[in-house]
């Protein structure tokens, strides 16, 4: 990120300077429209911001209440019979199984910062079970490939965004993210397990007793869950680890269950999350309205059935909101900065008088390139070239262009910035066929987000 965002400056001022030398118009002045598109850039950013306090209060209030009603045990129980299958290499009552069932759990819900500490937990257990240590295990490389397709059923962060920029339909990207990250899934498992079978493993350097653990078995992660205001990193409050601020969590005891709920009950949700996406595709524009609303009632709901004090976690949770957009401004500003006074310079219509030519026919405006392209090496970055396309009166929330870029951003992860985390967290130095695998999904998701959006908005 650090050469990305120098690379952007100096094309920036190269581009006025040499306007600048080569204009005959003395009326036209480069470089005094690139200083006040900085200034103007850092001001717009702060105000963006600040403008995002309610809602993300809102959303972080009712994400509390589900997070304190153990709806995350609850999705970990559902995932349990489908995790065994997955990684059978993973004995089912191993400390490992239970922290990667947490993150996906954590990741499904936009708790991306709760996900943090789980996936890196799992990634230190998995590597108790690692022959060869060093090199990453099919089964690190398939958990962090499913990961990085950021599987995310609501994307409350980049919902919060498009509301605070005035969106009037600011969950109509819930069906095209539902489709797109689905997609990515798929993708991101079936390419893992296909490409495991050309990258070997190296032979064993020690030997590997998958039932010998130090510790008092799956549900001993209480020390996981109190990392996680030192492991937080995360972003738009969606999977995994991103470079995106996100609110600090307060230690839970949350329960890691040692046995799931029988498979018939797990394959009946999974039909019918399968069966919500169709019908979302078909009814999305009438039913978007009624999803912040029942997204309130149905949380405050299930706080109430679980016994929850919903008022005060609500709150409690709302205090984070004000945390999360004081903590997004530096990143905000950097990019936002970086952006327009690429965009004043003239680098970045250039760029799209050359570029969009050949991506516009695959559905792909040139404005949303850069979105697409900064997504896996960049969280923050990326975060911040969303909200400069949707501040754009041209290219506002609820364009083509605005819902893609949002899209984007709630059905793809930052993947090298996650593989980093995650393998630098226990040494591992050869990562096999995990980046291709991460890298296709990645693929998958921009493919397949630029397919509903277009088949739904143009």
């Amino acid at each position: 990120m650090n050469l990305i965002f120098l690379a952007l400056i100096v094309i920036a001022v190269a581009t006025a300077a040499i306007r600048e030398i080569r204009s005959t118009d003395p009326d036209e002045q480069p470089m005094q429209a690139l200083s006040e598109g900085a200034i103007e850039a850092a001001g717009s950013a702060v105000e963006l911001a600040l403008g995002l306090v309610g809602v993300m209060a809102l959303f972080l209030g009712l994400m509390k209440i589900a997070e304190a009603g153990g709806l995350l045990t609850v999705l970990a129980r559902l995932l349990r019979p489908l995790m065994t299958r997955l990684f059978p290499s993973v004995p089912p009552e191993h400390p490992a199984m239970g922290a990667m069932i947490l993150n996906f759990s954590a990741n499904i819900l936009g708790l991306g910062n709760a996900a943090t500490p789980f996936g890196i937990r799992a990634m230190q257990e998995l590597e108790k079970l690692n022959p060869h240590p060093g090199t990453a295990t099919n089964a690190m490389a398939l958990f962090l490939a499913i990961n990085t397709s950021s599987i995310t059923l609501l994307p409350t962060g980049v919902i919060a965004l498009r509301a605070s920029l005035g969106s009037e339909a600011p969950a109509a990207i819930l069906p095209t993210t539902l489709f797109a990250t689905l997609f990515a899934t798929i993708a991101g498992i079936t390419s893992a397990l296909i490409l495991q079978r050309y990258f070997r493993s190296p032979a064993p350097t020690r030997s590997i007793d998958p039932n010998a653990t130090d510790r008092d078995g799956a549900t001993d992660l209480d020390d996981t869950v109190r990392e996680t205001e030192s492991r937080s990193a995360p972003s738009d409050a969606e999977a995994g680890a991103t470079e995106e601020p996100a609110p600090e969590q307060q230690p839970m005891n949350i329960e890691v269950p040692t046995e799931g709920y029988p498979a018939w009950v797990s394959l009946t949700v999974l039909a019918g999350v399968l069966a919500i996406i169709p019908l979302t595709i078909l009814y999305g524009q009438a039913i978007a309205p009624w999803i912040i609303p029942g997204l309130v009632v149905g949380f405050l709901s299930y706080g109430v059935i679980r016994g929850v004090p919903v008022y005060e976690v609500f709150v409690e949770g709302a205090k984070e909101g004000f945390n999360v957009a004081l903590r997004i401004i530096p990143y905000l500003v950097a990019i936002l900065v970086a952006v327009g006074m690429l965009r004043e310079s003239g680098a970045l219509g250039m760029f799209v008088g050359l570029v969009g030519p050949l991506t516009t026919p695959f559905g792909l405006p040139a404005e949303a390139l850069p979105m697409a392209l900064l997504r896996p090496l960049s969280g923050s970055g990326a975060y911040g070239i969303m909200a400069g396309i949707m501040q754009d009166p041209a290219t506002g929330p609820d364009t083509h262009v605005g819902i893609l870029v949002s899209t984007l951003q709630g059905s793809t992860e930052t993947t090298f910035y996650v593989l980093a985390v995650y393998f630098g967290a226990i040494g591992i130095k050869r990562v096999r066929h995990t980046l291709a695998a991460a890298l296709t999904a990645d693929a998958v998701a921009v493919a397949a987000a630029i397919a509903i959006v277009a088949f739904l908005f143009l």
